[in-house]
């Protein structure tokens, strides 16, 4: 007689999700001027010129624009930089996260 025993096995597979992505949000404001906020964007979200324009222009006229859309720990360290490259030349500009919906 044999000792074998005959069945299933069944492996169990985790499930990960995908890391909640945040959103990257220009703010208008009426001191910063246009040309270093296309500077901003360009340097920091690596934007061409148009971009830059189109999105500077949208925070411009409605008061706020979603850059880009990274996972959190990107999004608040793009943010930071891009409001501390304002500060650094004196301007109030800044760039603010949140979740995605």
């Amino acid at each position: 007689m044999s000792d074998t025993k005959t069945g299933t096995r069944t492996k169990t597979r985790l499930k990960v999700d995908r890391p909640r992505l945040h959103k990257v949000i220009l703010l208008n404001d009426d001191y910063t001027p246009r040309e270093f906020v296309v500077m901003v964007l360009k340097a920091e979200f690596h934007m061409s010129e148009s971009q830059a324009h189109r999105v500077m222009i949208t925070a411009h006229q409605k008061g706020s624009c979603v850059v880009a859309v990274f996972p959190r720990d990107v999004a608040e360290t793009k943010a930071t930089r891009a409001t501390e490259a304002g500060k650094a030349k004196g301007y109030p500009l800044q760039f603010t996260t949140e979740p995605e919906e």
